[in-house]
């Protein structure tokens, strides 16, 4: 009871806490704070914006070195665009082929007729990482026609000659068996048909063929036995020999592979299996050298060409009058053979290493030839 009581008068005698209001409860800052916060304004604010001013300075400086790096930047452009636009036109390539130039390059009168050549070899060509299948073909053609050095020609198609002579091997013989229709013995009646003025007198009208033979000069083969087959008596030189027959209207309508130059005329013509395309009532007109009217006699076929002047003196008015006659018509394959060498690998002398293309390379030249206008109207 006394400690209840001690706990009580203990209580009633402590003093009550004061409470705080709210102004009491809200301290007054000091005084030097408030200046402190007022004094460096002004001066931040005056820094940020000289610093602004920089900037802004600095911004539009590059912007001008912008413009002008752009300026630049687009002469630039324009000159590459100009000079690849000059590489283009001084480059040989098939994509800048104009009619002009195909026809020094190839031989083949326009760019349509290229491509249709292309259109007739690109599915067995494949392209390559430094040249397509275009350039492939327009460089084996420049090779035939102009009769290039694979170094040339390297340079011209920047790449190496290796490259070169890869194409040339592989495209060549491509082209010799995907062309060779062009090279076409025509019916009867075709011939007739296409006869020029000149044959379509009486005597000559059942003309279908003319032949001869051409040579093509080589290097002196290694090879003791092949060096004895190339030697020509006629041209003094070691050659490779192939027979063409072209109608009378001047298309080459037969040729044979080449052979070695010491193969006679009679002989060139039973090797190539002439006589297999001639037919009963034919005439074949050749030169002197081809003794061969006995064989055309067993196919009912006749031989024309001029007369002998052995042991005469004199020929006949009539006989002279005929051997004239018989040139003038004759002269036309000795014509489409120059067509034919034309293609300036074929007047050169062959290096014995292209001598295995040699009969792919004759008759590209000659299909190549019947893609020409007329050589007889």
């Amino acid at each position: 009871m006394r400690a209840a009581k001690r706990l009580r008068v203990s209580s009633e005698n402590e003093a009550p806490p004061t409470s705080l209001n709210d102004e009491e409860m809200i301290a007054d800052p000091p005084p030097e704070s408030v200046e402190t916060l007022r004094d460096p304004l002004p001066e931040s604010v005056e820094t940020l914006r000289e610093q602004l001013t920089k900037v802004q300075e600095e911004k539009c400086k590059l912007e001008q070195f912008c413009e002008s790096l752009q300026s630049e930047a687009d002469n630039l452009r324009e000159e590459r665009d100009h000079l690849q636009e000059q590489i283009k036109k001084s480059s040989t390539s098939a994509s800048n082929l104009t009619d002009a130039k195909c026809k020094l390059f190839t031989g083949i009168p326009t760019v349509a007729l290229f491509m249709f050549v292309f259109r007739l070899v690109s599915d067995f060509i494949a392209p390559l990482k430094s040249m397509c299948q275009q350039d492939q073909i327009l460089m084996t053609l420049m090779k035939l026609r102009l009769g290039l050095k694979n170094a040339d020609l390297a340079l011209r198609f920047s790449v190496s000659a290796s490259t070169v002579s890869k194409v040339i091997n592989r495209c060549i013989p491509i082209l010799a068996v995907r062309l060779k229709f062009l090279i076409h013995w025509p019916s009867k009646e075709t011939v007739k048909r296409n006869l020029p003025k000149n044959f379509r007198k009486k005597k000559y009208s059942n003309c279908r063929v003319i032949i001869d033979c051409s040579e093509i000069f080589t290097e002196r083969p290694y090879n003791l036995k092949t060096r004895a087959k190339t030697w020509s008596n006629y041209k003094h030189h070691h050659t490779f020999k192939f027979l063409v027959g072209i109608t009378p209207y001047g298309a080459v309508s037969f040729l044979s592979s080449s052979w070695g130059g010491r193969i006679s005329d009679k002989d060139i013509t039973l090797k190539s299996r002439f006589y297999n395309k001639v037919e009963y009532g034919d005439m074949i007109m050749a030169d002197r050298g081809f003794t061969i009217s006995e064989e055309l006699a067993l196919k009912g076929a006749t031989l024309v060409m001029p007369p002998f002047t052995t042991g005469r003196k004199q020929l006949p008015g009539r006989i002279v009058q005929d051997a004239r006659q018989i040139s003038t018509l004759r002269i036309h394959v000795e014509r489409a053979i120059e067509r034919i060498k034309n293609f300036q690998i074929l007047s050169q002398i062959c290096p014995l290493t292209f001598a295995p293309l040699l009969s792919d390379s004759v008759v590209i030249c000659a299909a190549l030839t019947n893609l020409l206008p007329k050589l007889i109207k």
